[in-house]
């Protein structure tokens, strides 16, 4: 924030932001001295009670001095405004101006009012707002910062169909993402889930449109479950699951491991152009293998020499 109204105001020749790098400088400075500051493991509860206050003070002063440069700019902004400045070169500016406004009141309401913020209110990122936080828990990568996408990978290896989640878990999609495959894929007649996708909505309302569902059940299985689950058709798709970590693994490859667009459309436009190239790969993986097998046949069989 403190550096677009420094820019801005270099462009229209406006003073106030001339000492912007010191300014920047000491909000960082409280905000060191706020990360240093821990919870006491004292067993003294006067000790205790001492350092929670003085964190408590820490966080006022560094809150203090945020909204002191958010008036600044908000001035800055009416300043930028009456010396015709676009609204275009202002939005980033706002965007900023509101998530300063609203991180400072998540501060006070966490530290000063002990309140535990909602999940679907932080923010964990303000260059991608729509970033989530994703528990894996899997050993080495506990947590991720992006978005789920899910995907349908047919017997030959290409991706029929995918979705990207937002605010979403696999059971949320799984009905959703069947649909809308089928719809172009009308003889899709079986599909493997993992048991993130398990409801027992979802069982009945797959079972309805698929001919086979492989939806492992969570928790104590009932005897019918057990029965199901233990059948040769089950078993043997659930085998074949594991060749989708392959698939997941080629979209990293082909351009997911990290999104350089911006924006939610941003991300959906490459996660779909990450899908085209993994098939597009398949596809002249399969063309490759064909013509080396026409090969081999004109060849004709190998002799070995007396």
């Amino acid at each position: 924030m403190i550096e677009e109204c420094a820019k801005l105001s270099r462009s229209c020749q406006l003073a106030g932001w001339r000492q912007y790098r010191n300014n920047i400088w000491q909000f960082k400075k409280q905000y060191r001295l706020i990360q240093k500051l821990r919870s006491s493991t004292s067993k003294a509860q006067q000790i205790k009670r001492a350092r929670e206050e003085e964190r408590g003070k820490q966080y006022l002063k560094y809150v203090l001095m945020a909204q002191a440069y958010h008036l600044r700019a908000q001035a800055s902004v009416e300043l930028f405004e009456k010396r015709g400045v676009s609204p275009l070169k202002l939005l980033h500016l706002r965007e900023c101006l509101g998530f300063a406004k609203k991180l400072m009141s998540q501060i006070i309401r966490r530290v000063h009012f002990n309140e535990t913020i909602p999940h679907h209110e932080k923010i964990f990122s303000i260059f991608q707002p729509h970033t989530e936080w994703i528990s894996k828990g899997k050993a080495g990568v506990p947590v991720e910062l992006g978005l789920r996408v899910s995907i349908i990978e047919d017997q030959d290896q290409y991706i029929l169909h995918h979705q990207v989640m937002r605010r979403q878990g696999d059971e949320k999609v799984a009905v959703e993402i069947v649909e809308d495959t089928k719809k172009r894929f009308p003889e899709l007649a079986a599909v493997s889930w993992d048991k993130g996708a398990h409801s027992p909505q979802n069982q009945r309302e797959l079972k309805e449109r698929l001919d086979l569902v492989v939806l492992p059940k969570k928790g104590r299985l009932s005897q019918a479950d057990r029965q199901r689950e233990e059948s040769r058709e089950f078993k043997l798709m659930r085998r074949q699951h594991a060749a989708v970590e392959s698939a997941i693994n080629a979209l990293e490859v082909h351009g997911l491991d990290q999104c350089p667009d911006h924006g939610i459309q941003g991300f959906e436009r490459y996660v779909a152009l990450a899908v085209l190239a993994k098939n597009i790969h398949r596809l002249g993986t399969v063309l490759r293998e064909t013509q080396k097998e026409r090969q081999r046949r004109k060849r004709g069989p190998y002799k070995k020499a007396a």
